[in-house]
């Protein structure tokens, strides 16, 4: 008996359409209704694209992918956000009339498919035809999958029209910008943003030896710098033998403030996953290690053990925090909204808002008035975080000095950072941004947006 008839089907099953394909019928389909998703999760959820892409607690939908899949839709989720204005413009000059205000899972399937039309090395035709694919397959999308047919082949005949010109980040993002560093270089940080990053190392040997070895450059901070890597990193020269370690040239600044550390009692707090922890270790540091999560602590372990360094662990919540004795010198790499680091984590203008970096900037001075009571009269304390506002950075390190008469600044010289001058203010903090650091190959310029500054306590 048909179903017509009064057959029942059984309970908490649909059927599928009848142009329903699945995934694993279609090579790519996966990705792109992961990446679709994963879009969502951002834009609507402000869920960090770090933790749905994490390789070990990822999204289930993620993480059912094999590693080439992965991959894809990192690139793809990359190009959406990095140009998401563009891409938003774009669609919208292509489309008959505004798409309805509830079309929320259609605009993130548009964008996806527009990425990689506009920004990514794929076949124009797989981008379309899996698009319209994805939209049959979701009955929310199923009524506009001629509307995505057409839009997507037009993008895709006349994409050079397409490739320039809208704002890339929220309207807040912008304005804070142009407020904290003016017009001129707020573009040049925003128009750096825009491009895939390189990627730094810290060597245990010499930097330009190293850079030799790897086909890359030595900066004049001592990181080693790579345009592009083909296959995994794991796979490089120097790995397995814990010969360097992943870290942006701006983060390996404030690890180097500290002078000759050989043989004293430093803490890194704050610590994981262990960029900063290795340099003091590896600079001969007796370094504890402090760090709220035991996950992070975890890793930030297996990365000394590949490195074969060492570093006492602690978990703990810094604000209560006490050592049995004070230390010779503290590291605060303090929680903070990531705005600096915006090149690589695209997603952060989209997960954190201006009321973010307000309330991270009370924890921040809450830590740091903390860490400079754990640290021996003499012993220096330095901050810093991978922010661009100056409420998090230069605001919070004027507050310590304007309230506690115990500390006073000690002003880093242009010689401490490589001889970048332009990184140093004039009260003597360090200051970086993603426009900062220019090479001709844009592919080996800038750097993250990074504050430190460092402190001695008097008494």
């Amino acid at each position: 008996m048909s179903v017509e008839q009064g057959t029942k089907r059984p309970f908490g099953k649909k059927r599928k359409p009848a142009d329903y394909i699945d995934a694993e019928d279609r090579p790519g389909l996966a990705a792109r209704q992961v990446a679709t998703r994963l879009l969502g999760a951002v834009i609507e959820k402000h869920t960090s694209l770090d933790g749905l892409t994490d390789n070990s607690n990822g999204h289930p939908q993620y993480m059912a992918l094999d590693d080439r899949d992965r991959s894809l839709v990192r690139a793809i989720l990359g190009a959406a956000l990095r140009n998401r204005g563009t891409i938003e413009a774009a669609i919208g000059q292509l489309i008959d009339r505004p798409l309805p205000d509830n079309a929320v899972a259609l605009r993130h399937l548009l964008h996806v498919a527009a990425a990689q039309i506009l920004y990514l090395d794929l076949p124009d035709r797989a981008a379309v035809d899996l698009a319209v694919t994805a939209a049959n397959n979701d009955p929310r999308n199923r009524r506009f999958a001629s509307m995505v047919n057409a839009v997507l082949r037009r993008l895709s005949r006349e994409k050079e029209n397409f490739v320039a010109g809208a704002s890339n980040v929220p309207a807040w993002f912008e304005t804070s910008l142009v407020t904290a560093y003016g017009k001129e270089k707020a573009r040049a940080i925003l128009d750096i943003q825009s491009k895939e990053p390189p990627i730094d190392l810290t060597v245990k040997g010499d930097a330009r030896e190293w850079a030799e070895k790897l086909g890359g450059i030595a900066l004049p901070t001592g990181s080693v710098r790579l345009a592009t890597v083909d296959g995994a990193l794991t796979g490089l020269p120097g790995f397995a033998e814990g010969e360097w370690w992943v870290q942006d040239t701006a983060a390996s600044l404030p690890a180097k403030l500290f002078g000759d550390i050989k043989g004293k009692r430093v803490a890194d707090l704050c610590a994981a996953p262990g960029g900063k922890t290795a340099q003091l270790a590896f600079a001969g540091a007796n370094v504890t290690a402090l760090d709220l999560s035991a996950n992070r602590l975890k890793r930030l372990r297996s990365n000394l053990e590949r490195l074969q360094l060492s570093a006492e662990t602690v978990e703990a919540n810094l604000s209560a925090y006490q050592p049995a004795e004070p230390f010779d010198a503290i590291l605060l790499d303090a929680p903070c909204s990531s705005t600096g680091t915006v090149r690589r984590h695209p997603d952060v203008p989209w997960t954190k808002t201006p009321e973010d970096i307000r309330k991270l900037a009370q924890l921040q001075a809450k830590l740091l008035d903390h860490a400079v009571t754990i640290v021996r009269p003499g012993g220096i304390v330095v901050f810093s975080n991978c922010s661009l506002d100056p409420l998090e950075g230069e605001k919070v390190a004027h507050d310590l000095l304007a309230k506690n008469p115990a500390i006073e600044l000690v002003p880093v010289t242009k010689d401490e950072v490589g001889g970048l001058a332009e990184l140093i203010t004039k009260e003597g903090f360090v200051r970086s941004t993603p426009a900062d650091l220019r090479h001709d190959n844009p592919a080996l310029s800038g750097m993250d947006g990074f504050f430190a500054a460092r402190f001695k306590r008097k008494y």
